[in-house]
């Protein structure tokens, strides 16, 4: 198992992106790698409230981890900081016992020099099978999403 670490800046205020954080509906639409589309199951923002969701990739030959194309992780809130910090506790949905076992992701908010957001997203216990680079690629993904969505797209919260 390991950690990644990974940076990213937002041109808007701790408060909208933390929004964008704790709203099922919002996650749906950013915390998507590109060439996948999301469901959100389950998703109760508050601290211990549950969450369950399923990443699809759109190409026909892309493997999932829970099913053929899909990608499915359940888990818990373990920390809720208004416009600082989430700390989510998951685990894969998967029969393979090397994907097994639970990860922290802890997203982090500071107020950016000059403006905005610097956004800090920390993934730890990541099963060892699934290649660091791309743990990597797709929260770089995300949080580019992320910014484009609190930057441009509707306030959903």
């Amino acid at each position: 198992m390991y950690t990644t670490r990974v940076s990213g800046h937002v041109d808007a205020p701790r408060p909208a992106v933390y929004r964008a954080l704790v709203s099922g509906e919002a996650i749906a639409r950013w915390r998507v790698p590109a060439g996948m589309s999301s469901e959100v199951h389950e998703f109760d923002a508050r601290e211990g409230g549950r969450f369950r969701v399923s990443l699809t990739y759109d190409a026909p030959d892309a493997t999932g981890k829970s099913a053929a194309h899909t990608d499915t992780y359940h888990g818990h809130f373990a920390r809720l900081v208004p416009d600082e910090q989430v700390v989510e506790v998951l685990a894969f949905e998967a029969a393979d016992p090397a994907l097994g076992g639970t990860m922290t992701m802890t997203t982090t908010l500071t107020d950016a020099e000059g403006g905005g957001t610097d956004v800090l997203v920390v993934h730890e216990g990541i099963p060892d099978v699934v290649p660091a680079a791309d743990n990597e690629t797709g929260t770089r993904m995300a949080l580019a999403n992320l910014a484009r969505f609190v930057e441009t797209g509707p306030d959903v919260v």
